[in-house]
């Protein structure tokens, strides 16, 4: 299963990756299937965060033996009700799977990262789904495939029966994802905008990245991808997350120069940035309009816990020496910047948490732009993982995303999940310097169901999955008298 996860998104693999788990929780005891199913989920996380070891292995390991919690209380659900009658079991299980990873996502600030949907990042048709159910309702179908299979495999009784209602449930969303990927989008008049943006990706080293003396071999880096799009004439200009190589509010001499370069540019020039308030940080995304004057800040809402803060530092004082990071403040305000049209901003992993995109989307935003910094995991999956998640933001609210990325994957992915444009070089997407630039289309329009309802597709998961449950605990209750 983690392969479908890797650089080589071998997609196929999560199609069956859950079948061999399904049958060594077969006819287990609770206790068993908790041990198993923890088992995989250190087998599974290991592989598919290791990049993490590259910030702080303790902090890894903690982290993959969290992770494989939810894995464990999946394998005790799946046996707890398998007296169940299989249709019952059939949607239950899928349901439970969603159920704790929505959960995931949510507790202790979230860890939404490689969700089982995120697999299927290039397969268009069947993820176009997501505009209703969001990114659980491609997770949800996995996993229903992956239990059917393994019934039809285990030689269960009426074989065509159990594939009839999977064979109905993956035609319905290959129909809609087709006809959703045929349709013309038509926006009304005057209500669209065609904006030409430039994404700058510099491939600065993390360990340069505050180091005070590359200060102006970062700057110059920046300066000269920028000066590079100059006869585009894009309207926006993208720099990464931390893209200036000092604290906004602190080295003005530093700022001042990326102002001029943006009057050079007679563009608007998004950069990110971190910037100190008083005495608070934040890291913020900062517009610099064709004049050179700051049109809008945006702080960072949604912290990485451990990456930019220590929660219940105060309460276990030990974790500061495990991961020895500095405080950032979080922002309080979804910002829209209006210039060169409505859009707002994701930074770093916001892209992975769907409320943020749906709250942008839904106060205005005819775009989204994610900033972000992934040098920290080097050579590995990292970034295509973060990448997957970006695609269903798009899908989600049908907008077009942007991505801007210090070492990759910066690109463009239209309404419909489509990639239409990478920075690339010699074939490479990651750890090479770039430019791209794109035009793409501000619409306005109207609000798909998922932006409108959210997760409404997660509350029938809950419902259906505690349905099950309680009416197969008080059968058992009733049999026991």
């Amino acid at each position: 299963m983690a392969l479908s996860l890797s650089s080589f998104n071998v997609w196929i693999v999560a199609w069956f990756g859950l079948i061999p788990l399904f049958f060594v929780l077969n006819n287990q005891s609770w206790l068993k299937a908790l041990i198993s199913g923890f088992l995989w989920g250190l087998v599974f996380w290991s592989f598919t965060v290791y990049w993490l070891v590259h910030v702080t292995l303790p902090g890894t390991m903690m982290l993959v033996v969290y992770l494989s919690i939810y894995t464990a209380i999946f394998g005790f659900l799946s046996v707890k009700v398998s007296g169940c009658r299989f249709y019952l079991k059939m949607f239950f299980i899928p349901a439970a799977w969603v159920c704790l990873e929505y959960l995931r996502g949510h507790l202790l600030t979230g860890f939404p990262w490689a969700l089982l949907a995120y697999s299927q990042y290039t397969n268009l048709p069947l993820i176009q789904i997501a505009d209703f159910s969001g990114a659980w309702g491609v997770s949800f179908l996995v996993v229903l495939v992956n239990y059917v299979l393994y019934v039809f495999l285990a030689g269960r009784k009426n074989k065509p029966l159990s594939l009839l209602p999977l064979v109905l449930i993956f035609s319905f969303c290959l129909f809609y994802g087709f006809f959703r990927l045929a349709q013309v989008k038509v926006s009304a008049p005057g209500k669209a905008c065609e904006i030409k943006i430039s994404v700058i990706q510099a491939n600065i080293a993390q360990e340069l990245k505050w180091d005070k003396s590359a200060q102006g071999y970062i700057l110059q880096s920046y300066r000269q991808l920028t000066r590079g799009v100059f006869l585009d004439a894009p309207d926006l200009i993208i720099w990464p997350e931390a893209a200036a190589p000092g604290l906004f509010g602190q080295d003005k001499k530093l700022f001042d120069e990326i102002f001029v370069l943006a009057q050079e540019a007679k563009s608007n020039l998004l950069l990110g940035a971190v910037s100190r308030i008083n005495e608070n940080y934040f890291n913020s995304a900062l517009l610099v309009d064709q004049n050179g004057q700051i049109d809008g800040i945006y702080h960072k809402l949604h912290l990485v816990p451990f990456g930019e803060y220590i929660p219940l530092k105060n309460v276990f004082p030990f974790l500061e020496n495990i991961v020895p990071i500095g405080d950032i403040s979080p922002g309080k305000e979804y910002f829209i910047f209006e210039k060169p049209a409505k859009f707002g901003v994701l930074i770093c992993f916001e892209d992975l948490f769907a409320e943020l995109s749906r709250q942008f989307v839904r106060r205005g935003a005819l775009f989204l732009i994610n900033i972000t910094n992934d040098a920290w995991y080097k050579q590995s999956s990292a970034a295509s993982q973060h990448f997957a998640a970006s695609v269903f933001r798009a899908i989600e609210n049908r907008v077009y995303l942007v991505r801007a990325a210090n070492t990759g994957i910066s690109g463009f992915i239209n309404p419909q999940g489509r990639v239409s444009a990478c920075v690339r070089k010699n074939n490479k997407l990651i750890f090479v310097p770039g430019s791209k630039t794109e035009n793409i289309q501000a619409v306005f329009h109207q609000a798909t169901f998922y932006n409108r309802y959210g997760d409404l597709f997660v509350f029938f998961c809950f419902c259906f999955a505690a349905y099950v449950l309680i009416k197969y605990s008080l059968r058992l209750k009733g049999q026991a008298k």
